[in-house]
């Protein structure tokens, strides 16, 4: 049975974005060779340019799918949690220990911070949407305090992105992932209701 010419583009749009991913985890951006990444995918560089443009935005559109893979399992972890603060406060964790994932690390946090810049903002807006829906149902549970919901997650989101980095830039035995998560139950003692 042939295949439709769509699950062909398909098959070729995965098969560069799963040898991308490699790539770029292991051997980072800049060093990522295009012809030896087609050649690994074995494809051309016509395929590569036809689907992403260039390299840029073949990373564009990796650091997209990995930002959906880890909003899966942000929703995951949210979706296993007891109650609705312990949700929001495990769903926050789990953010910061991913930064500690190689994938996450070198691709999201590092190289997609330098490469593309303003470009991440969309996925930030999400970040931040998506935080002040959860933010937002707390307050009308009366879990937290009133506030703004957009401003207070934007701080949340901040702390949490800005941790992520610092994370990120650290060499693997630094324990900046212990500290953080001390500090974001410190930060976070403060938001429910006394």
């Amino acid at each position: 049975m042939s295949r439709s010419r769509a699950e062909m583009i398909e098959a070729t749009r995965a098969k560069l974005l799963a040898t991308a991913r490699r790539a770029f985890q292991h051997t980072g951006y800049a060093a990522t060779s295009m012809d030896e990444l087609t050649a690994s995918a074995g494809l051309t560089r016509g395929a590569l340019y036809h689907h992403f443009g260039d390299k840029k935005g073949l990373l564009a559109a990796v650091v997209e799918q990995i930002d959906d893979e880890v909003d899966e399992r942000l929703n995951a972890v949210s979706a296993q949690a007891a109650a609705p603060w312990e949700a929001f406060r495990e769903r926050c964790r789990a953010y910061l220990r991913m930064a500690t994932e190689p994938e996450i690390r070198r691709i999201v946090l590092q190289d997609a911070r330098a490469v593309l810049g303003p470009a991440t903002d969309a996925a930030q807006q999400q970040c931040i949407a998506s935080l002040a829906a959860l933010l937002q149902g707390l307050m009308e549970a009366r879990i937290i305090d009133d506030a703004d919901p957009q401003a207070l997650a934007r701080l949340v989101n901040g702390s949490l992105t800005d941790s992520a980095f610092w994370i990120a830039d650290a060499p693997d035995d630094a324990p900046r992932l212990d500290q953080a998560l001390h500090a974001l139950d410190l930060l976070l003692r403060g938001l429910p209701r006394r």
